[in-house]
């Protein structure tokens, strides 16, 4: 399991947050309301959001700033997703997604 950062020397950290369930590919981890998706992902060691067209390969984090498709995932029925600026919900049914849609 990865580990949340708690505190940052730049950064304003804010892991108050109530904890709440979602659900990822019919499992179901804890994460921080409000924090985004991704971190709660890797957080529970869950590093593969999609996997490509083609070769059907793994992806992941890769740019962090909602600029890429790599942590595409299908949340709540919408496919394209991206994780890494989604903010967590309570209840949110995350699957892992196979291409792009």
């Amino acid at each position: 399991m990865c580990l949340r950062v708690d505190e940052h020397c730049i950064l304003d950290v804010e892991n108050k947050a109530p904890l709440v369930e979602i659900s990822v590919d019919g499992n179901t981890i804890k994460a921080h309301e409000g924090e985004p998706i991704l971190a709660a992902l890797l957080s529970n060691g869950i590093k593969v959001n999609r996997y490509t067209v083609k070769k059907h390969e793994p992806r992941g984090l890769f740019c962090g700033i909602g600029q890429c498709s790599d942590c595409s995932m299908v949340v709540d029925g919408k496919a394209n997703v991206r994780t890494c600026i989604t903010p967590v919900k309570a209840g949110m049914v995350i699957k892992t997604q196979d291409g792009l849609k």
